[in-house]
């Protein structure tokens, strides 16, 4: 029987649509299966909802250390978005593989399924974990579960290896992020009478641009980190909401903004900057008019960063299984920040570009699969030596 191709594997995985916003246990399902085929049996972590499930399991022998093969199982909505192949329907063309979920990141997972036979064909002298989470476009939210499992266990793995498209490139840093949600409390009453009322949306647009005037302190060359692109900590509003019609002072305005961060910078001091600025500014003005105005601020989700070092077992390794040690950073974050606060040293490394990531017509092409494939290959040979 021969070994099952990585390319075969992706156009499975791409034909569950694992939006975040719906189940992944479909696939999971199909993994464990297609583990269990080859004498490997799986563990499940559900939500609280039980409507989603990361996995683990464990190659080799019941040993401490080991890798762990990380990657998440969800993707991001193909909504609004001008596709010319189906999305949950894998397409080749040009030596490129196209679906939803291709290049971040079931061309990762489809290799290391792959990889599976290869593994146990001989005996391993450190086992190989595969960690499948869910939720990770989201908050990193499946991993966690996971994280706190191992945490409970004799045996801790060495190095963790997630397979975020980096073009193969290794990586060894990316930033972390804090995703925060503001709320706006103001008091309505007839446009024609605003002073009479506190128009939420007014006062959200000021903290909008307090948020803005942060970013661009945090864009000052004394705070750049030349690893990074961009260089800097950024901050960015991504969505608003609030007023009902046009003649009504807005009662309420929410927005959602997110700071990403350079590794060594703490995400609580912009919204400490912000908190300070509303409530020495802002709430005295509002609570002029009317006692029962508030701003409120919650966080949504977060992750640290990731800067490991390049002369740490775990580079050196990346380094010998890539045949590169031009190690990079990259700008998007991955649960990475959490398997090293874990104590478990990460590095990134995975086939396709974060460029086709989230977008129409995603795809990686059919050589990016064949190195992921290779560099397993290695990795496979070094724990068989």
């Amino acid at each position: 029987m021969s070994e099952p191709r990585s390319r075969d594997l992706l156009a499975q995985l791409i034909g569950f649509a694992t939006v975040s916003r719906d189940s992944n246990l479909a696939l999971i399902d199909f993994i464990a299966q297609y583990l269990a085929g080859h004498g490997v049996q799986a563990e499940l972590l559900f939500n609280e909802a039980g409507t989603k499930a990361s996995l683990f399991a464990t190659l080799g022998p019941d040993i401490a250390g080991g890798i762990v093969l990380s990657g998440h199982t969800d993707v991001v909505p193909v909504d609004g978005q001008a596709w010319t192949v189906p999305p949950f329907e894998m397409s080749e063309a040009n030596g490129r593989l196209y679906g939803r979920g291709t290049a971040d990141m079931k061309g990762f997972i489809a290799c290391v399924l792959a990889a599976v036979p290869r593994l146990l064909a001989k005996p391993l002298r450190s086992p190989v974990h595969l960690a499948f989470s869910y939720d990770e476009e989201v908050g990193c939210l499946g991993v966690r579960p996971m994280l706190e499992a191992l945490n409970q266990r004799p045996h801790k793995p060495r190095l963790c290896l997630i397979g975020e498209p980096t073009e193969l490139q290794p990586v060894l840093g990316h930033k972390g992020k804090l995703a925060m949600r503001c709320e706006v409390h103001g008091l309505a009453c007839h446009s024609a009478y605003a002073p009479s009322g506190v128009n939420a949306i007014e006062y959200a647009a000021k903290l909008i641009g307090r948020l803005g005037s942060i970013g661009e302190a945090l864009a000052a060359p004394e705070h750049h980190d030349a690893r990074f692109d961009p260089p800097y900590s950024t901050v960015q509003t991504g969505l608003i909401q609030g007023g009902r019609a046009l003649n009504i002072v807005p009662a309420e305005c929410t927005f959602d903004f997110e700071v990403r961060t350079l590794p060594g910078f703490d995400a609580q001091q912009v919204v400490d900057d912000l908190r300070a600025y509303a409530d020495g500014d802002l709430l005295p003005r509002m609570q002029a008019v009317s006692v029962d105005t508030d701003i409120r601020l919650r966080p949504l989700s977060a992750y640290p960063g990731l800067a490991t070092a390049a002369d740490s077992e775990a580079a050196l390794l990346l380094a010998q299984l890539c045949g590169s040690d031009a190690f990079t950073t990259v700008a998007f974050g991955t649960e990475g920040g959490l398997f090293d606060e874990a104590g478990i040293p990460t590095v990134v490394c995975g086939p396709g570009s974060m460029d086709q990531g989230h977008k129409p017509d995603e795809f990686v092409t059919l050589a990016q699969l064949q190195g992921c494939d290779a560099m397993l290959a290695r990795l496979a040979d070094y724990l068989q030596a």
